[in-house]
């Protein structure tokens, strides 16, 4: 049993103070506390239920005590291909946090971008926020920009959309529409922009895998109400307050419960007035 502070009115889910603190999000919390990292007044935590005291107990993550209060910073970063999106790699690739400038404070990034993906990432050390725009309930919608082999015709953009069967399990209805055709070396591709508002590993490039249509490169372009077109590949800036409480204001109650008025589908052979010359944008990212 741990040894907790006497009279102690505040008692917390170990995972939400170490989100709160700005150590991880929820979910990798949980996984610290899996693996033995965590002590709490000198003795190690697994249990997921386990609560402290975050104004009085000592709260540690691999030996170092956790903040007690933290500034919450929020970056942007134009993820390039060729970085995992991780703060480490056993493997020695080079991760996204070596394009955030080095700050005292510890962020992670939101959610996954693959290793050849690229666009816009968000990093944070706020991990309610984190945790509401990465969980399925709340369908923050996610934009991305797919080149892909062939040119779908108007019944596989409708089948994009409608849904694809991945693992057993259909995808969830998607914003498909195709914004041009005869890319590539050999005019023998097209761009697709497509919307999801779940996130499965790999979607976008398995969709298009299984309707014939493998993705050759793959950008994300939004996120909920954020895009970042100011930014080079491999660029970052601090988010606006503004749009941090966009951010919020996305990220807000489960929508699982609400009628859904999304159009399922849109589906289009003419390029959309928004989004002409997409390969001219190659300035502008929970996983893709």
């Amino acid at each position: 049993m741990i040894a907790r502070s006497h009279d102690s009115p505040v008692q917390v889910r170990l995972q939400k103070i170490l989100s709160g603190a700005g150590v991880a999000s929820r979910r990798a919390a949980e996984r610290l506390m899996a693996e033995g990292r965590v002590t709490v007044n000198g003795e190690t935590v697994r249990e997921l239920g386990t609560r402290a005291d975050p104004g009085r107990d000592d709260i540690r993550v691999d030996g170092r005590a956790i903040r007690r209060e933290t500034r919450r910073l929020y970056f942007v970063l134009n993820k390039p291909r060729g970085y995992v999106t991780t703060r480490s790699d056993p493997e020695g690739r080079p991760t996204v946090l070596d394009l955030v400038p080095r700050l005292h404070d510890y962020v992670y990034p939101v959610g996954r971008l693959d290793y050849d993906s690229e666009g816009l990432l968000i990093l944070t050390n706020d991990g309610e926020l984190a945790a509401a725009l990465t969980h399925p309930s709340h369908e923050v919608a996610r934009e991305y920009h797919a080149r892909v082999r062939g040119i779908p015709d108007p019944r596989t953009i409708s089948h994009l959309a409608r849904g694809v069967v991945l693992d057993g399990r259909k995808t969830a209805p998607a914003e498909v529409s195709l914004v041009t055709s005869g890319v590539g070396q050999n005019a023998d591709q097209a761009l697709l922009s497509i919307t999801l508002h779940e996130g499965r590993t790999r979607q976008v490039r398995r969709m298009c895998e299984a309707v014939g249509h493998p993705v050759v490169r793959l950008r994300r372009v939004r996120l909920g109400p954020l895009r970042a077109r100011d930014l080079k590949p491999g660029m970052c800036r601090e988010l606006t307050s503004r749009e941090v409480a966009e951010l919020r204001k996305a990220a807000g109650p489960d929508r699982r419960s609400a009628p859904d008025s999304r159009l399922s589908a849109v589906s289009s052979s003419r390029p959309s007035p928004a989004s002409r010359t997409p390969e001219a944008r190659h300035r502008r990212k929970s996983r893709a």
